[in-house]
């Protein structure tokens, strides 16, 4: 019992990991709140993705769209992230799972000037389309899985 109130505690103490934005505890996303500035965060992702050999193929941002409307909202982005070889192999197993490349991440800036980043699990992305994808979808989503972990672990990590 003693270990649960401490396990609380130290989750209670790290600024937005109990809530991240509301993000948490949504099934198959990963939430890992940092210490990070958003902008920060933003530069160590893209560090990250080409370090795992993967493209940033897409991108956009509310709070950049709406910084030119003169409007200042909380800092958000999200990434889209892929490789071709993926994509054959995922088209090979599914035409209609392509309508979910690039898979994506979401960067987002919470109260405190810190960032969150987060993602749907590529497991979770594919699973609609499993039982016309079969094994071979089955294993790609799995070792993109592992991928994006890598990718995530990397750009949260302290400079």
């Amino acid at each position: 019992m003693r270990m649960f109130f401490f396990l609380l505690a130290m989750v209670l103490a790290v600024p937005g990991l109990a809530a991240a934005d509301g993000l948490a505890g949504r099934e198959g996303w990963q939430v890992m709140p940092t210490a990070k500035s958003y902008r920060a965060l933003n530069e160590d992702l893209n560090g990250a993705i080409k370090a795992e050999g993967m493209l940033l193929v897409t991108q956009a941002s509310a709070s950049a769209g709406a910084k030119g409307r003169g409007l200042s909202i909380p800092g958000n982005r999200i990434v889209g992230v892929y490789r071709n070889d993926y994509a054959v192999r995922m088209l090979e197993a599914s035409v209609a799972a392509g309508i979910e490349a690039p898979v994506r991440f979401y960067v987002t800036e919470t109260g405190d000037g810190t960032a969150t980043l987060s993602w749907k699990t590529p497991s979770l992305v594919f699973a609609p389309y499993m039982d016309e994808g079969g094994a071979a979808l089955a294993e790609l989503a799995a070792e993109l899985d592992g991928v994006f972990q890598t990718i995530a672990e990397k750009a949260v990590a302290p400079r």
